[in-house]
């Protein structure tokens, strides 16, 4: 298993491994990259994969002429799609078994449910606001699979999804990464990138324990 050390250092400086990457497996690159994307959204077991991180580091490759912005658009987009296909598919067929066990060694099921209450709040519209929060962009799928979602309905927003995800990360590395001072500062604009998308989970949170304070207030003294 990685060092979580080296995991955040990987994830901190993103821009150094996708330069040795891009320099070694030349058009492999585009299939790593993607592979990610893919291992990101396809797998419950591998939810804090750095995919916003990524997409922003290989738009900025791409401005800087290292990478063809419309391949590496259309792969990944197609990388977030199937990602998200086959874990809709797996939550739809083994799905349920793992809600009935309550002790799961490979994930934590609070992802799970943090997912679900997220899922039963927004609606089939989570599979695309999904997208832009980590974790939950990971199990959403995987919900919308438990809960039989009609295919055809969760394709339409895995789609539009995947097409704003990408589109917005990847562009926002091509028009602003090249930025000297965002170059100079690549650490910093990826832990804002990072704290920016936890940002609607954190407020989720808050409000719930902003209910469970005020349920308490209004309670009973009997039933405190």
């Amino acid at each position: 298993m990685i060092p979580i050390t080296e995991f955040f250092n990987f994830i901190l400086h993103i821009d150094k491994y996708l330069s040795t990457i891009i320099q070694t497996y030349d058009a492999w690159s585009y299939g790593i990259i993607a592979l990610i994307i893919f291992l990101e959204t396809g797998l419950v077991l591998t939810p804090l994969l750095p995919g916003d991180s990524l997409l922003f580091a290989a738009g900025s490759f791409a401005a800087l002429g290292a990478l063809n912005l419309g391949i590496l658009f259309s792969y990944v987009t197609l990388a977030a799609i199937l990602g998200d296909t086959v874990n809709y598919t797996i939550g739809y067929y083994i799905g349920p078994k793992v809600f009935k066990e309550e002790n799961k060694r490979f994930f934590k099921k609070e992802y799970l449910y943090r997912t679900n209450a997220f899922f039963e709040k927004h609606g089939r519209k989570t599979i695309v606001l999904a997208r832009f929060l980590p974790i939950i962009r990971t199990f959403a799928p995987f919900i919308a699979g438990i809960g039989k979602m009609q295919y055809w309905t969760f394709l339409k927003f895995n789609v539009i999804g995947a097409l704003l995800w990408v589109g917005i990360f990847t562009l926002g590395g091509y028009y602003f990464g090249t930025i000297p001072i965002i170059q100079e500062n690549f650490s910093l604009v990826i832990l804002l990138i990072i704290a920016t998308s936890l940002i609607p989970i954190g407020i989720e949170l808050w409000g719930k324990r902003k209910a469970k304070e005020e349920e308490k207030k209004f309670r009973p003294a009997s039933l405190k």
